[in-house]
């Protein structure tokens, strides 16, 4: 006989002990056993089930803490860069092009430029009066020197523009490094491009301002040129006052 099959005869014996007092004296009050029956197969598929139950309940949340990493980093690459120096490059360029801007004379501007020089350049005439040729003379050496004039405005005021760019660049440049996202590096980068650009337009603005002083100077030299050679050739012309001689230099 195997073990499962005494197993079933003995409760039932003990059943019929418990239950024969009770028979006997029904008046009487039996006291209640417990048969306690441990099966070891059972307990451990119990202990397996809760382990597995504890590995599932671990795996979810390590993917829940997962997500609520990608999450956070979802956020912080969607984060904006706190800083921003748009503002004070557009006031640099403002500046920049105000100085353009307030040109002397003969502008930064294609049509004002061909009247001056038509006006202003262009070959003497010849039915001019003495009186038109010397105002003429001075209105281009007055464009001269404020072409040189607005060069060097242009000049100090791109050196005033170094110390805010330098500020600027050294604020990007930390606020980069510490980006804590995607998107504020790409937006740091940004701002230092831009702020490239903003010195690139004042080294142009030089460029164009020392440009137009050295075309004004060497304008005013040729016109100076021609100038020059229709008055000797009035002083020169008979009749005009000017008689050939000789002329004693020393007493001798």
């Amino acid at each position: 006989m195997t073990v499962h099959q005494s197993r079933p005869r003995a409760i039932f014996l003990v059943a019929a002990m418990l239950a024969a007092p009770a028979a006997i004296s029904p008046m009487m009050t039996a006291p209640a056993y417990a048969l306690i029956v441990f099966d070891p197969s059972n307990y451990s598929q119990n202990v397996l089930t809760a382990a597995r139950s504890l590995q599932q309940i671990t795996n979810q949340i390590t993917s829940l803490q997962n997500q609520a990493q990608m999450l956070i980093n979802q956020a912080r690459n969607l984060a904006s860069l706190p800083l921003s120096s748009l503002q004070q490059l557009q006031q640099s360029v403002q500046r920049t092009q105000q100085l353009l801007g307030q040109a002397q004379n003969i502008a930064f501007d294609v049509e004002q430029v061909d009247k001056a020089f038509q006006q202003q350049y262009a070959s003497v005439s010849l039915s001019a009066s003495d009186r038109e040729l010397v105002t003429d003379a001075r209105s281009r050496w007055q464009n001269t020197v404020g072409g040189l004039q607005d060069a060097m405005r242009v000049q100090a005021g791109v050196v005033g523009n170094i110390e805010t760019g330098r500020a600027q660049m050294s604020a990007l440049v930390g606020a980069s490094q510490s980006a804590t996202g995607a998107l504020q590096a790409t937006q740091a980068g940004n701002q230092l491009l831009a702020l490239q650009g903003q010195q690139l337009a004042d080294l142009t603005a030089v460029v164009a301002a020392n440009g137009r002083a050295q075309a004004l100077t060497e304008a005013e030299r040729a016109a100076a040129v021609d100038q020059g050679r229709e008055q000797r050739r009035r002083f020169l012309t008979p009749g005009s006052g000017y008689e050939a001689g000789s002329v004693q230099m020393f007493n001798r």
